[in-house]
C-alpha cells in the first residue's frame, strides 16, 4: 500500500475544532486564509507521500549508523531533507523577523501530522527544531537570535534538547554537566548527554545543542541549572561556521524503534575546548528549557496522531485485501476480506474514531497555543491544560492503534516485512520522552488542578462544566463530565498528595476521553449539518458514524476509571518494598 494524507479530515478538524477562519481574522494570522490553508495541507500531504514515506522502512531496517566518529544517515534522508528545507515545510510557522513565515502554530502542527504519519522518526528532527526556536526566541539574546534563528527556522540548521544525563533522568536536577566562564560572555562545556535525539547527523550544516549544565558554585538542584546554546560549529560574528566544537558522538543507542533517528550519547569538552553562551539568565534554565519542552510534549502526543493515522491506513487496506472464512450468519459460505467480520469492523472503527479523537485533541491545543500567541485571555492556561492531556492520551491511544493494527494482520502483523510491527515499535517511546505519561498526570493534578481560569474560577471545573452543557442530551459526555467534576472535587478537598498521585493517571485519562469526546461531538454536529448540503458525501457520514462510535462505544470506557481514581494510595503501601518484590 502507499500512504496517503488525510488531506481532507486536516481541513475540517483546522477548521471546526482549531477554528483556524477565526484566527485569521486577527492581524497577526491574516494570511492563513482558506485558500492558503488548503494549498499548505494539500502541498505537504503530498511531499509526504512523495519523500518522507518511501524512506520508511529503510529507516527502519538499516537505521542511523555511527562511522568514524560522525552518525550516517540512510540513503535519500540527505535529499529528502534538502527537499523539506526548499520548500519551506519547516518554516510555517517561525518568525518573521527571521526569515519564517509567521502561520499559526497549527498549521505547522498539522504539517508534522502528515509528515510524521509517513515517517515518525525522520519527523522528529523537526519536532526538535521548532523547540529550539521557540526557546531561543523567547530567551536569547538578540545576537544569539540573529546568529541562529533564520537557519534553525529554514531548517538548514537543526536543534537537539540535552538534559538527560546517566545519573539524572526525570529528575533534573541530578546533573552534573558543568559551565565554566571564559570571558566574553563565553563558558567551557564540560560533561556527557545521554538519549540526544538527532544528536549528531549528516543533514545539514550546523546543529545548535541546547544544553543544561551547572555554573561553578550552582545551588543544588534545579534552582542551579542553566542552558546554555552551544553549536556544533562555532559561528563567527558575520554568520560563517568556524571550527568544531569538542562535541563527541560517543555512541548511538540500539533501539525498539524509530531507528532512523540517531539516539546519541554525546560528551562535551572531554577532548578539547566546548564553548557554549548562557541562553537568558543564569540559573534559568529550567524556565527556558522548559519553553522548548511544552512544544515538544504537543509534538509528542502529536505523534500518537502520526502512527495512529499510518497503522489505520494499513489494517484498512490490508482487511479490504486478506480474504479468510465465510460471514458467520450469512447465506454465502464463500471466503470474505476480514473487513467483513464484525470483530475486523470493531477494530478499524475503533482505529479510525480513536485516530480522529486524538488529532481533534491535538488540533484544538495547537489552537489555544495560537490565540494565547494573540494575548486572547485565558488562552495560555488552557493551552497549559491542555498539554499533559494531548501527551498522555494521545500516545496512549496512538500505542493502542498500532497494537490494535497489529492485531488485524493477525500473524502477519507479528512479522516483519509486512511493516505493521514497525508502528508499534515506534509508537511506544513516545510514552516514555519528554516527560514519561505518569509524569504528565502528576502536572495535571500537581500543577494544572488549580489554575484559575477566567473571571478567578477553578480553570478544570469550568471546563468540565462547559463540556457538561455542550453536552446537550448526550448522556454518556454529560455523565462523564460529570464524573470528572466530582474527582476533581475530591482531589481539591483535603485528599492528600499521595492519593491524588495515585488516582492522577486514571483521573487524567478521564479528563481527556471527556475533552475528546466534547470535540467528536462537536465534529458530529458540523458534520451533520454539511451533510444537509451535501447529502452524497463519502467523507462526511464516515465522520459521523466515527464521532457516534467514539461518543457512544469508547466514551463510556472513561467512566469506569473513576473508582482508580479516588481509591487513594493506602493499598499502593500496604506492602514494603521488599514485600513487594517477593
Amino acid at each position: 500500500m502507499t500512504f496517503t494524507a488525510p488531506t481532507a479530515e486536516q481541513i475540517f478538524v483546522l477548521k471546526h475544532i482549531t477554528a483556524i477562519d477565526e484566527l485569521a481574522r486577527h492581524g497577526r494570522f491574516a494570511d492563513a486564509a482558506p485558500d492558503l490553508v488548503q494549498a499548505i495541507v494539500e502541498g505537504v500531504g503530498e511531499f509526504a507521500a512523495e519523500e518522507f514515506a518511501p524512506l520508511n522502512r529503510i529507516g527502519d531496517t538499516v537505521g542511523a549508523r555511527l562511522q568514524n566518529g560522525r552518525v550516517v544517515m540512510p540513503e535519500g534522508f540527505v535529499a529528502a531533507y534538502r527537499k523539506y528545507v526548499a520548500n519551506g515545510w519547516g518554516s510555517i510557522n517561525a518568525p518573521t523577523e527571521f526569515g519564517g513565515q509567521g502561520l499559526p502554530f497549527s498549521l505547522a502542527l498539522m504539517a508534522l501530522d502528515s509528515l510524521g504519519a509517513a515517517n515518525m522518526a525522520f519527523a522528529l528532527c523537526p519536532i526538535l527544531s521548532v523547540g529550539a526556536v521557540e526557546s531561543i526566541f523567547h530567551h536569547g539574546s538578540d545576537a544569539q537570535k540573529a546568529a541562529c534563528l533564520p537557519k534553525l527556522s529554514s531548517g538548514e540548521w537543526t536543534g537537539t534538547m540535552n538534559l538527560t544525563e546517566p545519573q539524572a533522568g526525570s529528575d533534573v536536577g541530578a546533573l552534573k554537566t558543568t559551565a565554566t566562564p571564559i570571558g566574553n560572555g563565553q563558558y567551557q562545556i564540560k560533561g556527557q548527554k545521554i538519549y540526544i535525539s538527532f544528536g549528531d547527523h549528516d543533514m545539514a550544516e550546523n546543529i545548535i545543542h541546547l544544553v543544561l549544565a551547572r555554573t561553578p558554585d550552582a545551588p543544588a538542584g534545579t534552582k542551579g541549572i542553566s542552558l546554555f546554546l552551544v553549536p556544533k560549529y562555532q559561528i563567527a560574528a558575520d554568520g560563517t561556521l568556524g571550527q568544531q566544537n569538542d562535541v563527541k558522538v560517543v555512541s548511538i543507542e540500539h533501539k525498539m524503534g524509530i531507528n532512523a533517528s540517531p539516539t546519541c550519547v554525546l560528551a562535551y569538552g572531554e577532548e578539547g575546548e566546548c564553548v557554549g553562551e548562557l541562553i537568558g539568565a543564569e540559573f534559568g534554565g529550567m524556565r527556558a528549557m522548559f519553553t522548548m519542552m511544552n512544544n515538544a510534549r504537543i509534538n509528542v502526543g502529536l505523534q500518537g496522531v502520526q502512527i495512529a493515522e499510518a497503522a489505520t491506513q494499513k489494517a484498512l487496506w490490508f482487511a479490504r485485501e486478506r480474504t479468510q472464512s465465510a460471514r458467520a450468519g450469512g447465506q454465502n459460505r464463500d471466503p470474505v476480506a476480514i473487513i467483513e467480520h464484525p470483530d475486523v469492523r470493531r477494530m478499524l472503527m475503533r482505529m479510525k474514531a480513536g485516530t480522529q479523537a486524538i488529532r481533534a485533541l491535538l488540533y484544538y491545543a495547537a489552537g489555544q497555543i495560537d490565540r494565547a500567541a494573540l494575548g486572547i485571555d485565558g488562552a495560555r492556561e488552557m493551552a497549559d491544560l491542555m498539554t499533559p492531556l494531548a501527551k498522555l492520551y494521545g500516545t496512549d491511544m496512538g500505542s493502542e492503534i498500532a497494537s490494535l493494527g497489529l492485531q488485524v494482520h493477525g500473524g502477519m502483523g507479528y512479522v516483519e516485512e509486512t511493516g505493521a510491527a514497525q508502528f508499534y515499535r515506534d509508537i511506544r517511546i513516545a510514552q516514555i520522552y519528554e516527560g514519561t505519561n505518569g509524569i504528565q498526570a502528576a502536572d495535571l493534578v500537581g500543577r494544572k488542578l488549580g489554575l484559575a481560569g477566567i473571571g478567578g474560577g477553578n480553570l478544570l471545573k469550568d471546563h468540565l462544566a462547559h463540556i457538561g452543557q455542550e453536552a446537550g442530551d448526550h448522556a454518556g459526555l454529560k455523565a462523564l463530565a460529570g464524573a470528572c467534576s466530582e474527582v476533581t472535587e475530591w482531589m481539591l478537598d483535603g485528599a492528600s498528595i499521595d492519593d491524588r498521585l495515585a488516582g492522577s493517571y486514571p483521573f487524567t485519562t478521564m479528563v481527556a476521553v471527556a475533552t475528546s469526546g466534547w470535540l467528536m461531538l462537536k465534529q458530529q454536529r458540523a458534520a451533520q449539518t454539511d451533510l444537509m448540503a451535501d447529502a452524497d458525501n463519502g467523507f462526511l457520514k464516515a465522520k459521523v458514524i466515527a464521532c457516534r462510535y467514539y461518543l457512544d462505544v469508547m466514551l463510556p470506557e472513561a467512566l469506569s476509571l473513576k473508582g482508580s481514581a479516588v481509591a487513594g494510595a493506602d493499598l499502593l503501601y500496604a506492602l514494603t518494598a521488599q514485600e513487594l518484590a517477593a
